[in-house]
């Protein structure tokens, strides 16, 4: 079962959470949605973060639920919520922030990354 989420980049200046050795650090909404997702498929494991060329800054992030770790996944597991990071993503996205924003019209996962260099209009491509 292949079912893909969207995501919203936005470049900073610095990480905004504290220095730590995983590749991604998840807000306290990140985690807690994560989780409420992995509850709802119980046969998946994870969430995998994966990396797509597409949009009008080159590169987007996806995310999909999975049941299985590949060879060069790095596992990052958060208070619970446990993601695989693809082995194309790792290098753009060490040193991000995931969030979970929740807005009137909108919700979905917000990569605050340090390493891009830009994003088209909507947020959901970027150039690193």
């Amino acid at each position: 079962m292949t079912s893909r989420m969207s995501a919203t980049v936005r470049a900073v200046s610095k990480p905004r959470s504290a220095s730590r050795k995983a590749a991604i650090v998840l807000t306290q909404a990140a985690i807690n949605k994560v989780k409420t997702l992995l509850e709802k498929q119980p046969e998946m494991q994870a969430l995998r973060i994966g990396l797509k060329t597409r949009g009008c800054n080159g590169l987007s992030y996806t995310l999909e639920y999975t049941n299985e770790k590949k060879k060069f996944d790095e596992v990052v597991e958060q208070e619970g919520a446990k993601l695989f990071i693809d082995s194309k993503a790792q290098l753009s996205i060490l040193g991000t922030e995931m969030d979970y924003v929740e807005e009137t019209l909108s919700s979905g996962f917000v990569f605050n990354n340090p390493n891009i260099k830009g994003t088209c209009g909507c947020g959901e491509s970027f150039n690193v």
